[in-house]
């Protein structure tokens, strides 16, 4: 029997269009916007000025903290300015403005196709070569990835995780990745066991690819310690606590990060990405984007540098249906909808799902009938429209008494909600004010 997360989850229309279709690559524009914050945690600094040269693989931006993550030129050409841009949190924050001048790479960048295996760097060398290279998690999250591998005093990792189970409907950036580099994730998984200490590995592929499982399972035979298992189709099995409880059977306390458990968990792509950062000494400046849509003329999957903007990539796979209603940045259910399309890809863009007037129009609001079916699908096993309420009366102190730090923003209650109740919407907002009281607390 194939094995998953054992609290709630749902099985939303998967919608997978591009499944099967090889990655595409695509023009780079004559300028790209470089934001100076794709990641969790604080902004870069800018090392860069007006008029400077750069090259593929420059450093446009320094990370200022333990928790941060530099920054790349994903292109050659000049700076025009540093200026603030619009991002896909509908903010403006600062970027690096690059026009764009021929494609010249850093020397130090190895562009062969040559697979790497061997390396002899230490632990330590390889999660410096990751901070270096501006490695976050590819997954949506964008938690700077060498973070994650130092894990705290009193702790210790006894299995790494990797997600390649991409539950969320319509995206297939990772698939196709696992599909035509599948060496290449390996090699990167071997070199995360390293940089954590571990001798095990396991993959998590749900069985809806089951291409994937079998490429993944013969390759990972001449590789030690690494093991794929097949799960069942299950959102949202890619959240970290949910493919920890999937994979190992431990479940992750309140509150608590998944070293608690002895795992650390890391996506494909993210494992892709420290292959070539220590093997091929590059940096982090472009990433796998599916861009898709039921109306979408050409749904596919875009090989895209960072900062080039959304709407080149829509144009690529046939430009916007006369039926748009609105497009999203990532997935159906954890995305979030954009103010612009010319807004730039950055390290955690995913996906661009153009969504059907239909389909994007939010329905009416009606009174809560106390169904539960929120609660019962809730994964983190709490109560949503508890939440919503409070929230709504601004009950700090009982929301947090109720977990309301512990949603993963899936999605799951607004899906299944009979009463088309935005919980999730409200739920964020009071996440956030409450982890924000929580902050100032500890300091």
């Amino acid at each position: 029997m194939l094995k998953t997360f054992r609290i709630g989850g749902i099985h939303p229309k998967e919608n997978k269009f591009s499944a099967g279709r090889a990655i595409e690559s695509i023009e780079i524009p004559d300028e790209v916007v470089v934001p100076l914050a794709q990641h969790i945690g604080a902004p870069c600094q800018p090392v860069v000025k007006r008029g400077d040269e750069v090259k593929v693989g420059t450093l446009l931006g320094k990370s200022v903290g333990f928790v941060s993550a530099n920054i790349h030129s994903p292109v050659s050409g000049k700076v025009k300015k540093i200026d603030s841009a619009l991002d896909a949190s509908g903010y403006k924050r600062n970027a690096v403005v690059i026009a764009v001048e021929g494609d010249e790479w850093d020397e130090q960048i190895d562009r062969s196709e040559a697979l790497v295996r061997e390396c002899n760097l230490s632990a330590k060398e390889i999660i410096e070569k990751i901070s270096a290279a501006g490695i976050v998690g590819m997954g949506g999250a964008t938690f700077p990835t060498h973070v994650k591998l130092t894990p705290p005093p009193g702790t210790k990792a006894e299995v790494l995780i990797i997600n390649g189970v991409e539950c969320e409907p319509y995206l297939t950036a990772d698939h196709t990745l696992m599909m035509e580099k599948t060496e290449e994730v390996l090699v990167g998984i071997q070199l995360l066991m390293r940089a954590v200490n571990v001798n095990r590995a396991v993959v998590g592929i749900e069985n809806n690819k089951p291409d994937a499982i079998k490429k993944f399972a013969q390759a990972a035979k001449s590789y030690k310690g690494i093991e794929v298992q097949a799960l069942k189709v299950q959102y949202p099995q890619g959240g970290e606590k949910q493919l920890i409880d999937a994979v190992i059977r431990r479940q992750v306390p309140s509150g608590a990060l998944p070293i608690s458990v002895g795992a650390v968990v890391q996506n494909v792509g993210t494992a892709f990405a420290v292959y070539e950062a220590v093997q091929k000494n590059k940096p982090l400046i472009e990433r796998i984007v599916t861009v898709t849509g039921k109306d979408v003329a050409k749904p596919c999957n875009v090989l895209s540098r960072i900062g080039i903007p959304l709407s080149k990539l829509i144009e690529h796979a046939g430009g916007l249906p006369e039926t748009t209603g609105k497009v999203v940045s990532g997935g159906p259910m954890m995305g979030k909808a954009v103010a612009s399309i010319e807004i730039p890809v950055t390290k955690g863009t995913s996906g661009i799902l153009i969504v059907p007037t239909l389909e994007a129009r939010r329905k009416q609001m009606k009174d809560c009938i106390k169904c539960a079916k929120c609660v019962s699908v809730c994964p983190m096993g709490i109560n949503p429209t508890t939440l919503m309420t409070l929230t709504e009366y601004e009950e700090w102190d009982k929301a947090e008494k109720e977990r309301i730090f512990d949603c993963i923003e899936c999605g799951s209650c607004s899906f299944t909600c009979p009463s088309d109740r935005p919980l999730l919407d409200y739920i964020r907002l009071g996440k956030g004010k409450v982890m924000g009281i929580m902050r100032a607390r500890k300091n």
